[in-house]
């Protein structure tokens, strides 16, 4: 019998609004939600035969229609970005969570090709407490067929801009089905152009997801179609055999074209994803991620990292030559390099320079122009431009979440920043709402630091409300007792610079006693494409030659606030997932 599907719209974080469907339990009480997610020329409509076929009563099915496709409204087949697509999925399941009262532990994620790839970087990214993730015929890696042929769109873009790509695909190449690869055809919402940014953001997000799977620990299914021409098989192993879940299962559906879930013999892939449900139901597929600092991939990429140098020859050889190009060129020619050689490229000092970003040459560099290319080259590193991107998420999350604590305290309120390097962005953040604060407390170990803040609160006439002192950000007894206790204490900037998890979560235990009820603001660093690079080539601020970081999957980052006792509200990143910013509540 065929279940009826509600027609529903939610609004997104950039507040557009979307189309979704969605399918009621049969019984009062749903055991499970299972989230669909489409194909990328698809629609919700397209999976209504799932919901009918899986033949699970007891279980509510979601599915929304992405921007650029199906019902939604908007360009066809456009996407500002594809992480654009990744956080409307993360408003999706808030959406649910909220309207629908479905608690997190209690989705599943099904999701086929594209929807297969948004949803890995989504529980990548923001480590949602799902119960368990399938991905079907994952397009990490799409075949264009023509040699180049990605090579050619992203050399059209840049001299272009976006266009949009045809799918070559036809509903025969997708599933033995011949009534399903014929409705293909003619379904007037099926969406075959795609925007040429998506295109080429997919293969960048794929990349770095499988690279990074180890991050997820998600019990996670892989249904490999054995006889795929869409799709690629190698990077789908890979993404599976990179998994660091304590369950997950991959499968190769032998004939099956690339709509596995859209194939003949699709109960066979009904059976292994209920098989799958299943076994997560009974099992305990917890991680504790709390001595990840001791154990695990990050933990092992660190201590290659610590390597004298690097194991790859050929890298080494470039290492080498960027470390006397700096030290024989670049500190003589750029403001910023030198500043990052005198004082560390992870000081406050330098991270105040990102933020300013304006290109400063030295010497006789000024006259040939050379010194402002070198210095334009290092502020448009990737991640000083995650940085900048960082520093705007975390004043929209802080104003935010003043306006919230006004909303629900008739008091001014009390900000606490443990490590606020000159304090550029906290002080930018609170300058417009200045009415609704009472203190502003900075700290920062740094008497550079510290001078430099207390020159930036008087430019910014912030001298009646704002202090800054000299302290440890991880003496937690300190912390605990700051007076006036916060009401919104942010730490930036801080944790990622530091492997051990014992120094975290001491300090973590202090701002949890400082807050009577509030919000605690934190930032991390969970993926980085140049971490050889800043451990090879670069010096940090406590005097050490080597700037090496241990990277926080977002996952242990999140358990190590949640062990201090604080439950996650939200989170902003940059578009490249490399530096994150959240906010959690006090429980």
């Amino acid at each position: 019998m065929k279940r009826k599907a509600q027609d529903n719209h939610f609004t997104t974080t950039d507040n557009q609004v979307l189309f979704y469907s969605y399918w009621k339990s049969e019984t009062e009480k749903p055991e499970r939600t299972i989230l669909l997610l489409h194909r990328g020329h698809e629609h919700s409509g397209r999976l209504q035969h799932i919901v009918d076929e899986m033949q699970l009563p007891n279980t509510a099915f979601f599915a929304w229609d992405m921007r650029g496709c199906g019902k939604t409204e908007g360009k066809r087949g456009f996407s500002p970005s594809f992480m654009t697509w990744v956080y409307d999925l993360n408003a999706f399941v808030k959406h649910i969570k909220t309207n629908h009262q479905t608690p997190e532990n209690e989705i599943v994620v099904v999701a086929q090709s594209v929807g297969a790839v948004i949803a890995a970087a989504w529980v990548h990214d923001f480590a949602p407490k799902i119960k368990g993730l399938v991905l079907a015929s994952p397009a990490f890696s799409v075949d264009l067929i023509f040699p180049f042929a990605l090579e050619s769109i992203k050399f059209l873009h840049k001299i272009k801009g976006t266009f949009f790509v045809k799918s070559y695909v036809k509903g025969k190449q997708l599933t033995h089905d011949e009534e399903r690869a014929k409705s293909y055809h003619n379904d007037p919402l099926v969406t075959l152009p795609i925007s040429s940014n998506v295109l080429i953001e997919l293969y960048d997000v794929s990349d770095r997801i499988i690279k990074d799977a180890g991050a997820i620990i998600t019990p996670t299914q892989v249904l490999i179609s054995g006889d795929d021409a869409v799709v690629r098989y190698q990077p789908q192993k890979d993404f599976y055999n990179n998994l660091s879940a304590t369950l997950k299962e991959v499968h190769i559906m032998q004939g099956f074209h690339h709509d596995t879930l859209g194939e003949k013999d699709r109960n066979q892939a009904f059976d292994l994803i209920k098989n799958f449900i299943s076994k997560i139901e009974a099992l305990d597929t917890k991680v504790n991620l709390l001595e990840a600092h001791q154990r695990g991939y990050t933990y092992t990429e660190y201590q290659e990292l610590l390597m004298p140098k690097s194991p790859n020859f050929w890298n080494e050889i470039n290492f080498s030559m960027t470390r006397k190009s700096m030290k024989y060129i670049g500190k003589h020619a750029s403001q910023g390099i030198k500043l990052g050689v005198d004082t560390g490229f992870d000081s406050g000092s330098t991270l105040d320079y990102v933020y300013k970003n304006k290109i400063k040459s030295l010497g006789v560099f000024k006259l040939i122009g050379f010194g402002q290319l070198i210095d334009k080259i290092y502020l448009e590193s990737i991640g000083w431009r995650g940085i900048r991107i960082r520093k705007i998420n975390l004043e929209t999350l802080i104003r935010k979440y003043i306006i919230q604590l006004n909303q629900y305290n008739s008091n001014k309120i009390n900000i606490l920043d443990i490590a606020s390097g000159h304090g550029r962005y906290i002080l930018d953040a609170v300058s417009p709402l200045k009415e609704k604060i009472n203190h502003i407390k900075l700290r920062d170990y740094s008497e550079i630091n510290v001078k430099a803040g207390k020159e930036l609160i008087k430019e910014k006439q912030l001298s009646d409300i704002a202090t800054f002192v000299n302290a440890n950000a991880f003496d937690g007894d300190s912390i605990a007792n700051e007076n006036p206790k916060p009401d919104l204490v942010v730490v930036s900037g801080l944790y990622e610079l530091f492997s051990d998890n014992m120094l975290i979560m001491n300090s973590l235990k202090g701002i949890y006693k400082a807050i009577d009820s509030g919000y605690l603001i934190y930032t991390n660093q969970p993926w980085h494409p140049q971490v050889e690079l800043i451990a090879r080539t670069l010096n940090n601020h406590q005097g050490n030659d080597k700037w090496v970081m241990r990277r926080r999957t977002q996952a242990e980052m999140d358990q190590l606030v949640a062990n201090a006792g604080f439950e996650k509200m939200e989170q902003l990143q940059d578009d490249w997932g490399i530096f994150t910013v959240s906010v959690a509540r006090k429980i």
